[in-house]
């Protein structure tokens, strides 16, 4: 079982009631939310609300933070709507005072997932739930949900209402740490709070300025410290402040998996490190046969095509100070990179398959293919995959090279594949897409390519029949453990794949050598 997070957005505000109210999760639309270990989609009525006054409002998915109760649920066609009643604690003031601020603007569930499966675009579709806690959180994931409401009973003066960041606090104060839960996926902003404070705040306007430099020469020692306070600009932030973004710079992975979308995927059965699947290996024959004649006699034979299946995992080890005194982002910037890597590994996986078993081209190119000798490379492949598969060679896979070899093929300067409206158009490939058509195939540009296939070597293009190959995977998972002997923190992300070579002639690659 997982524990999926995933955020709504949007707060409007009243002063009536103690409420909160509006959609918390889209259900059967399509919509896909993006957590830090994937995006998930939730089928039209698969989330079990359940009693919902057993249903409570957390403060960030924090258990240690209720703030309030479900009071109603409703299914409706685009999701489900909710309202809460906030409790007459200080935080559930606090909430109320931070949504009416637009500080905290967004709902996110944590929903305990009982079925889910892949989708040939990627994401996991979720068909059946069990709704645990709705928390009120500062990010969304979903775009379209919707807070409709925030009632309160009463104005809160400004004098009573401020704020953490607004109240001058002389001693850092630590703010508690939500821990990472075995097989949890988290939405896009992470449920672990760094530590938090706020320093003295001056008044550096012009008139205040002068008034304390007065003060000062008067022999005033506030004054004074006022004074060095304002001429110091290499620590003092209330001047000149150094801010960090929350936007991260990452060149270095991302979680396109071409060679898989390349070929047909399938759900991972659920158990065993191994399946099979029954494949025909001799036909029945039908025959001219003459009058009173016997009939051919051919008996249909089958064997079974062995699948294994393969964990793929990694894990990171960081101190408890790390994890307590970061910023958040580190946690989510950390996990998006596990799910990037583990993105790589699995779709180097499945083009090592294809190009093992791939059909080599009996004519030998010794240089990146002209436009004549790739069509003739497409044409003999294409003929090749119907012959062996008695099925259509659909999409062509490509490492970059090549890619870059098809931008620069023309016809007496006049580009084949990159112009918009070509007057010899084959196809259409772009500089700022992996994905184009090259003489009526789909490609598919990788860049998770092994070794003995870089560059212009053996196989850096294939022709594929995706039928011919599945690609088998389970969701992906995270464990977390506390490694007591050095106070370390160990975080673990794994998920389990099968590559099914159904027919190995399926593919057609390109012969360099």
């Amino acid at each position: 079982m997982e524990t999926l997070y995933i955020e709504a957005t949007s707060i409007e505000c009243n002063e009536d009631r103690r409420e909160i109210s509006g959609m918390i999760v889209p259900l059967g639309t399509g919509e896909v939310g993006n957590t830090n270990l994937g995006a998930y989609t939730f089928e039209a009525g698969s989330i079990e609300v359940g009693d919902v006054s057993k249903i409570k409002l957390l403060s960030q998915h924090d258990m240690k933070k209720p703030i309030g109760r479900m009071t109603y649920a409703e299914t409706r066609k685009d999701g489900i709507y909710a309202t809460f009643k906030l409790s007459r604690s200080t935080s559930g003031n606090d909430a109320l005072v931070m949504a009416q601020e637009g500080l905290v603007t967004g709902l996110s569930i944590g929903a305990e997932i009982i079925s889910s499966k892949p989708s040939r675009d990627g994401h996991i579709i979720v068909s059946a739930a069990k709704l645990k806690e709705v928390s009120l959180v500062t990010e969304p994931a979903f775009k379209s949900a919707q807070v409709l409401e925030i009632a309160a009973e009463e104005i809160i003066p400004a004098e009573e209402t401020k704020t953490e960041s607004e109240t001058v606090v002389e001693e850092t104060t630590p703010v508690e740490a939500t821990p990472v839960e075995a097989a949890a996926v988290e939405a896009a902003r992470p449920t672990i709070a760094a530590m938090a404070y706020s320093k003295p705040r001056f008044d550096f306007s012009a008139p205040k300025q002068l008034e304390m430099t007065i003060k000062a020469s008067l022999g005033s020692d506030e004054a004074r410290e006022y004074v060095r306070a304002a001429a110091d600009t290499t620590d003092n932030a209330g001047l000149i402040p150094t801010r960090q973004l929350t936007t991260v710079i990452n060149g270095l992975a991302n979680n396109t998996r071409s060679a898989i979308d390349a070929i047909s995927t399938g759900v991972l059965p659920d158990a065993g490190m191994s399946f099979e699947i029954p494949k025909i290996t001799t036909l029945p024959t039908v025959a001219e046969t003459a009058e009173a004649g016997t009939p051919s006699n051919t008996d249909q034979a089958s064997s079974f095509v062995t699948v294994s299946v393969k964990k793929y995992a990694g894990q990171q080890q960081f101190s408890v100070e790390l994890f307590d005194r970061s910023s958040p982002l580190f946690i989510t910037e950390l996990m998006n990179n596990m799910a990037a890597q583990y993105a790589a590994a699995t779709d180097k996986a499945v083009y090592t398959a294809l190009a093992s078993g791939a059909t080599a081209d009996a004519t030998t190119l010794t240089t990146y293919p002209t436009a004549s000798e790739l069509l003739g490379f497409v044409s003999r492949g294409a003929a090749s995959v119907y012959t062996n598969t008695q099925g259509f060679a659909r999409n062509i896979l490509a490492n970059t090279s090549q890619w870059a070899n098809l931008m620069t093929l023309n016809d007496s300067g006049r580009p084949i594949y990159m112009a918009a409206q070509p007057q010899n158009a084959g196809g259409q490939v772009s500089v700022d897409s992996i994905r184009g058509n090259v003489a009526g195939l789909d490609l598919y540009v990788s860049a998770n390519v092994p070794t003995a296939n870089d560059t212009d070597k053996d196989d850096s293009m294939l022709i594929i029949n995706p039928t011919s190959y599945t690609w088998y995977e389970s969701p992906t998972y995270q464990l977390r453990a506390d490694v007591i002997a050095s106070g370390e923190i160990l975080v673990a992300m794994y998920g389990y794949g099968a590559i099914a070579t159904k027919i190995g002639a399926g593919a057609f690659g390109i012969n360099k050598t």
